[in-house]
């Protein structure tokens, strides 16, 4: 089975940058969609990004868009999201997660359309 292992968190103040990575294990990696989610206490879990397998197509939730980036690359076998411009209300446990197998979309923003999920790694955003 696939293993997912982020890493990357810490804690940072407004506007600054972070990048989290994902690392991933597990036989036909690259053809997933690869996602990231993040998840504050008491909240649902929320859509980040997502990218395809080959990484050409990424897809974005309304609330990073032109902030934070998505990318993978499948020689290292690992996925990247580079956040920029951090706000308070980003402060989250940031998830990785595998999407659907050898997809032609990337617009999958939902939880149920992930099958395996990292441990995730805690972003916290003073202000």
């Amino acid at each position: 089975q696939v293993q997912l292992v982020e890493s990357g968190g810490g804690l940072v103040q407004a506007g600054d940058s972070l990048r989290l990575s994902c690392v991933i294990s597990g036989r036909t990696a690259n053809l997933y969609v690869m996602g990231w989610f993040r998840q504050a206490p008491g909240k649902e879990r929320e859509f980040v990004a997502a990218v395809s397998g080959t990484g050409y197509a990424v897809y974005y939730g309304d609330s990073v868009k032109g902030r934070f980036a998505i990318s993978r690359d499948n020689s290292k076998n690992t996925v990247s999201l580079q956040m920029s411009s951090l706000k308070p209300e980003d402060t989250a446990v940031y998830y990785c997660a595998r999407g659907p197998y050898y997809s032609g979309r990337v617009d999958y923003p939902f939880t149920r359309q992930y099958t395996d999920w990292g441990q995730g790694t805690q972003v916290t955003v003073s202000s």
